[in-house]
């Protein structure tokens, strides 16, 4: 077996002596709710029959109690093409359950929110605080205490972030997470690209442009660039939280259909009253964590997740900053280049041997944790992919070599030597950057910053032609606690533009990116955020003033504003503008007010929940 990387053991053991004291309360917590908890076997007369009253078929299993009860917790909406597929799952799992003896109920809904439908809109600004919402959904479900395991069905940015966080409150539970997969591949997202960027320059109309993305974005299942969403699924993978092979499966096939089939026979095998108990809280680890932030930046997945994997982690007893991402990205090689990195979308890269091909490469050179519980089997076990033959599903192990590498590669000959995400600092906070989309030459930028308070005045400013100069573009008050901290990705046509004019731009933002953010350089989650926190003190951010010289350095790790000290120390921090209304933001008040920064993971509840633990 092959040691593992010294730089992966440092942080793992890191991060396992900074948790202990929170991993011990959650662990003790969790036995707990186990051993004196509520479960349907103590529940009152009254209370189970309530419990079973709709249940049909299944009425007279779940009352007498002698079958494991799977609840479901469902995002379904069949507005949101990710998550359409999962409207006839539950029926199915039903089925699924009763071969191997056991029942399955719909617990709950939780909402599930596209960025894209939102981006650039107002509902953006929901978007951070729908996966504390989800959370709390999640637990509302569970809460009923007629369940013996669960099966979690989210796909995109922050439902599975927050399925994860509730159902860790139930981690005394076995679940397993049941993707739906991608739609397949439609208009290239190169092209898609290249008619965004047309029409920022005003050199497409509006109908050739909605003919783009329509022609992209066309069926059931996830957008198939390398974003947020499809980045979820590969870290469910690398935790071993699916079924082997699970993540890019397209809609609607038979494959499909039979790997939630096989999710739902292993909830049950790995329930507390058999001899394979396989809790969530035990699965999720803090290996499994450093495993998913290892698969992150060996594929160049989304910045997203350096807010939503210490969130989760959190919900575990488990602490993690940007600082590990840093150096376990230094240790870790790229092996993946998917659009926006690359021209191929997730399905090429399924087909090019996938996440079973990336988890063999790893486990072989040392560079994962091999000894985590999974709900699968073993760590090793993932580095299969899964085939039917006559109908049933096998798995077989994944390709020894790629099958395209423009689209994967080996440890031994990878992208880049590194994962290509990088903590900044300096006198104006902590930020992230993500280098692997971006040209080398510029990882450092130096230039006078321009200042905004919202994403649309840099557009107009755009249009009218105020940044065509080496810039660096500087938009704050988008924190969680200002706005909820909506992703800014209307604006990476605009900078694209000016970029290929020859300019040298930047963003810095304390705000976030797509996770489809690309080849212009995004210094983003800026944190102290610029509005005051509950100390009463403004971030650095709100003193910057245009004109100001910034300097940003992926290289170096730097984000600075190069102002004399004197000048500096006599500014008063920018008002920051008063709170938006309509759409709802304002019911989010109480979120925006209690929320922690962005590398606690920007959230309310968690920050809330630590207070009182």
């Amino acid at each position: 077996m092959t040691d593992l990387n010294p730089t992966i053991a440092a942080v793992t053991d890191r991060i396992i002596e900074r948790s202990r004291p929170r991993r011990a309360a959650y662990l003790d917590l969790m036995d707990r709710q186990r051993e004196a908890g509520t479960n349907r076997g103590n529940l009152s007369c009254g209370n189970l029959a309530h419990g079973f009253a709709a249940s049909g078929d299944d009425k007279s299993v779940i009352r007498t109690g002698a079958a494991m009860n799977i609840g479901i917790v469902t995002s379904y909406n069949d507005m949101l093409s990710a998550h359409q597929p999962y409207g006839r799952y539950p029926e199915q799992i039903k089925l699924f359950a009763r071969e191997v003896g056991a029942t399955a109920q719909v617990a709950g809904g939780v909402p599930a929110m596209c960025d894209g439908v939102t981006q650039g809109q107002a509902g953006m600004d929901l978007s951070l605080f729908s996966r504390d919402n989800i959370a709390q959904g999640t637990v509302i479900a569970l809460s009923h205490a007629m369940f013996e395991s669960a099966l979690l069905l989210g796909i995109c940015d922050k439902i599975v972030p927050g399925l994860l966080i509730g159902a860790l409150r139930f981690g005394h539970l076995p679940q397993i997470l049941i993707p739906a997969g991608p739609m397949p591949s439609g208009l290239a997202n190169k092209e898609k690209q290249r008619i965004r960027q047309l029409y920022a320059e005003g050199k497409a109309t509006r109908d050739e442009l909605l003919e783009a993305e329509a022609a992209s974005y066309h069926g059931a299942g996830t957008c198939t660039f390398y974003g947020t969403a499809n980045s979820n699924q590969m870290m469910m993978e690398l935790m071993g939280l699916h079924i082997p092979g699970s993540a890019f499966t397209n809609p609607g096939t038979k494959l499909r259909q039979e790997l939630t089939r096989a999710a739902t026979h292993r909830v049950a095998q790995i329930g507390w009253d058999g001899d394979d108990y396989r809790p969530l809280a035990r699965c999720v680890d803090e290996k499994a964590i450093v495993n998913a932030a290892i698969g992150l930046l060996a594929t160049g997945g989304s910045t997203n997740h350096t807010i939503h994997l210490p969130a989760i982690a959190r919900a575990a007893g488990i602490i993690i900053d940007w600082q590990d991402f840093d150096e376990l990205s230094r240790a870790v090689p790229l092996l993946a280049r998917v659009y926006p990195n690359g021209a191929g979308d997730v399905n090429n890269f399924h087909a090019a041997g996938g996440i079973g091909y990336v988890v063999r490469e790893l486990l072989g050179a040392g560079l994962l944790h091999g000894d985590v519980l999974t709900v699968g089997g073993t760590m090793a076990d993932y580095a299969s992919e899964p085939v039917l033959v006559d109908d049933t599903i096998h798995w077989q192990r994944a390709p020894a070599e790629s099958r395209d590498d423009n689209m994967l590669r080996p440890v031994a000959a990878p992208f880049s030597p590194d994962g290509g995400m990088r903590l900044l600092a300096g006198n104006l906070g902590r930020a992230i950057i993500k280098t692997s989309a971006v040209a080398e030459d510029r990882w450092t930028i130096e230039a006078p910053c321009r200042i905004f308070d919202d994403q649309n005045q840099v557009l107009t400013a755009f249009k009218a032609g105020e940044l065509e100069r080496d810039v660096v573009v500087v938009v704050r008050f988008q924190g969680p606690r200002a706005n909820g901290m909506p992703e800014l990705h209307k604006l990476t046509p605009a900078l694209g533009v000016l970029q290929d004019k020859g300019f040298r731009v930047a963003l810095l933002t304390d705000g976030r990116m797509s996770g489809a953010s690309g080849k212009v350089p995004a210094v983003i989650h800026l944190s102290p955020e610029a509005l005051p926190g509950t100390d009463g003190a403004s971030g650095p951010l709100a003193f910057l003033v245009d004109g100001d010289i910034v300097r940003v350095c992926a290289l170096k790790g730097e984000v600075l504003a190069l102002v004399d000290p004197a000048i500096w120390a006599a500014r008063s921090p920018a008002v920051a503008p008063p709170p938006a209304l309509g759409v709802g933001r304002e019911l989010f008040a109480l979120f925006r007010h209690h929320a922690d920064e962005a590398e606690k993971g920007g959230s309310a509840v968690l920050a809330a929940m630590e207070s009182v633990i």
